[in-house]
């Protein structure tokens, strides 16, 4: 009989680690969405709509490798890690409990309102990506509030796409980018200059009292440096203000600050049978698991602790520095940057020929059915 490996959180990374596990487990995936809805690349999502949804909204059905991958559309309730089970409430609003042999929790973070742990239908989910890139389009000056990668991103992709509109980017550090390579840093200064983008270093926005950062405002923006406040046609919030989502995780599971405590094999300390991996995994001060391939290395301490045979567990080894596209695809093609701080550039029109359907599809996601 094969071992369960229940996954709770099913976005980008609790995805990859179902693909990676095969077929010797039953599998089962639980996500609030009946979809993939990628937290990646917020500039081409309310710049390029269409484009992003082609890549980054993705039904479970069309990847290969989940064909017996049991998917439930609901929110966890409970852990019961001494009964080893999961309850779920489902849409309809009753309750199911699922067992497990190995749980991965990949629960994610709430992230402004393109990352959120609602119940959605697929049409409300291209309702509101389609309505958030319309309300961001038919302003003329467009304030962008937060300096990491997300705000660098909407930022970038504005100015390079519409021109005649007035991009503002606020941080709150003397570059954007924390966490990231100094050179990269400095390349994406440079770039961000050069496509028109208005720069306001050292601007630390203040957040209005109960504000969640999880819409667009026209409200004058105030500094706690004491700056003149601006006003724009509409502002984004892309400050890092995530709430890990881990209202069912038991509290001894969890840090300080709500993430889940990772040791070095992408385990939750304490537990044996309880793996984390993702933005909601204290793996590192980076929490980088989603990246690193962090799912694929997830995968193998899995089946290690599965097994009967003598496989041993991998450590996991998170880089200095931040690392990835910003930008995602441009006029000339895709950056990706490096932690070392060097970068390669893949042309345009390898993007739609080779790293897509080659690189990506098929490598990293094992086939994809057509549409």
């Amino acid at each position: 009989m094969k071992k369960r490996v229940v996954i709770a959180g099913f976005g980008d990374t609790g995805l990859l680690v179902a693909i990676n596990l095969g077929k010797d487990f039953e599998i089962v995936g639980i996500s609030p969405k009946p979809c993939l809805v990628s937290g990646q690349e917020l500039g081409m999502r309310l710049t390029q709509p269409q484009a992003w949804k082609k890549d980054y909204l993705m039904p479970f059905s069309r990847y290969k490798h989940l064909h017996g991958v049991r998917t439930l559309q609901g929110l966890i309730t409970a852990i019961d890690p001494n009964e080893r089970t999961a309850t779920v409430q489902l849409q309809d609003g009753s309750k199911q409990v699922e067992h497990y042999d190995a749980l991965v929790i990949s629960s994610g973070v709430t992230n402004g309102f393109w990352r959120n742990n609602a119940l959605e239908s697929v049409a409300s989910i291209n309702r509101q990506t389609d309505r958030a890139s319309q309300k961001l389009l038919q302003a003329q000056s467009i304030a962008i509030i937060g300096g990491g990668a997300t705000g660098a991103s909407v930022a970038g992709n504005l100015a390079e796409r519409y021109r005649e509109k007035s991009v503002h980017f606020f941080f709150s550090e003397q570059q954007p980018l924390p966490g990231y390579h100094p050179k990269v840093r400095n390349s994406v200064e440079r770039h961000l200059l050069s496509a028109g983008v208005n720069l306001y270093p050292n601007h630390r926005a203040v957040i209005p009292d109960g504000f969640q950062c999880d819409r667009f405002t026209t409200e004058p923006i105030a500094f706690s440096g004491g700056q003149d406040r601006f006003t724009a046609d509409i502002t984004l919030w892309a400050v890092g203000k995530m709430s890990p989502n881990n209202d069912f995780i038991p509290s001894d599971m969890l840090n300080d600050t709500g993430f889940v405590k990772a040791d070095a094999f992408l385990r939750v300390d304490g537990y044996e049978n309880v793996f984390t991996v993702g933005d909601i995994a204290a793996s590192d001060r980076h929490r980088s698991s989603a990246r690193n391939w962090g799912y694929r290395l997830l995968g193998h301490n899995i089946r290690a602790y599965l097994s009967t045979k003598n496989i041993r567990m991998k450590r996991y080894e998170s880089p200095p520095y931040r690392w990835g596209s910003v930008f995602g695809v441009q006029n000339d093609g895709l950056r990706v940057f490096q932690p070392q701080g060097s970068s390669f550039r893949f042309p345009r029109w390898t993007i739609h020929t080779l790293l897509f359907p080659l690189a990506v599809r098929k490598m990293i996601y094992k086939g994809i059915y057509k549409a």
